[in-house]
């Protein structure tokens, strides 16, 4: 009797948390699924870009990186409003275009003052108060404190706002991204029970990871800049916002390489920071929400399954814990 071939390893689906819903990303296509007021899942599916393939360049080490950051913030952006639309039904109102992109704009101002303008000035009020010059005579002394300035926010922000009970629900719908996925890639039944007793809300490809290594290198990279430019605390700051590009490039060939085998020791370690961090980020869901989830992974495989091919895995988009 022949041998059964092994079936083929499920392609690495990505995804992220939104407003009453899940959106998940395939190698074709991504989806949003969202639980209305009426209490029915409302799917909406659009196929992923293809700058990529117009352009093979942007394959290239450190340009993918990029690029990958760049398509997970504009699917991620959509997926917003989508899901912000659809709980705005029962009020009979609509976000335009530029609502959101004002909104989204002033945030992401507000986040690079917070957690990259602030923690430079705040090291550097250190810095004058203790009458010493870190920046030039500790540079890498300098840069560890700003790091942990840096961190005390992001942390001290996620515990806050997981307090409110809208943010706490995004949580949960981001722990119901995590378990369906995790069932999906292992070939299980997307069934709310088995996925909710089987699976955990943790997950190694979470962009929460990619956030933390983003922070870590930041330090190394702000060092760098400290040790062979320094200057005045203005223009330091300024190549500091431009280096952001690079230090996402970068983060993600790490972790690229890392993910190559997730049982390695360096993977396991790399990862560790980044899982403690999801205990914040996500909670255990509802029957209900994993249904969402089930929804949003059932819209991409649908485009899996028809071509009968093996698709390349796709990376994780990273996720943000306050959409």
């Amino acid at each position: 009797m022949a041998e059964q071939a092994a079936p083929q390893p499920r392609p690495s689906i990505g995804g992220q948390a939104v407003l009453e819903g899940v959106m998940m990303r395939g190698p074709k296509s991504w989806s949003v699924a969202c639980r209305k007021p009426d209490e029915t899942i409302a799917v909406t599916k659009s196929p992923l870009p293809t700058l990529a393939e117009r352009h093979k360049w942007l394959k290239w080490p450190m340009f993918r990186g990029v690029l990958v950051l760049g398509e997970s913030l504009s699917i991620g952006i959509k997926a917003l409003m989508i899901s912000a639309n659809h709980a705005l039904e029962e009020e009979d109102e609509q976000l335009t275009d530029k609502q959101l992109g004002w909104s989204l704009g002033f945030a992401m101002i507000l986040f690079m003052g917070i957690f990259t303008a602030l923690p430079l000035l705040a090291t550097s009020l250190i810095e004058n108060v203790s009458n010493s010059d870190l920046s030039t005579d500790e540079p890498f002394l300098f840069n560890v404190i700003e790091g942990f300035i840096r961190l005390s926010i992001f942390v001290g922000y996620l515990l806050i706002i997981g307090q409110f009970k809208d943010i706490r629900r995004v949580f949960e719908y981001h722990g119901a991204e995590h378990k369906t996925i995790y069932a999906y890639e292992n070939g299980d039944p997307l069934d709310p029970k088995i996925i909710d007793d089987k699976y955990p809300t943790l997950h190694v490809r979470c962009g929460t990871n990619f956030l933390f290594i983003v922070l870590f290198l930041t330090i190394v990279a702000h060092f760098v800049i400290d040790l062979f430019i320094g200057g005045p605390l203005l223009p330091r700051l300024g190549i500091r916002l431009g280096a952001i590009p690079l230090l996402a490039g970068f983060s993600y060939e790490v972790i690229k390489l890392a993910s190559r085998n997730e049982k390695s020791l360096l993977f396991r370690i790399s990862m560790l920071p980044g899982l403690a961090l999801q205990r914040i980020t996500t909670k255990p869901p509802s029957y209900d929400q994993i249904e969402v989830a089930i929804a949003a992974m059932k819209a991409v495989a649908e485009d899996i399954e028809n071509t009968g091919e093996d698709a390349p895995p796709a990376p994780e988009a990273p996720e943000a814990p306050v959409s």
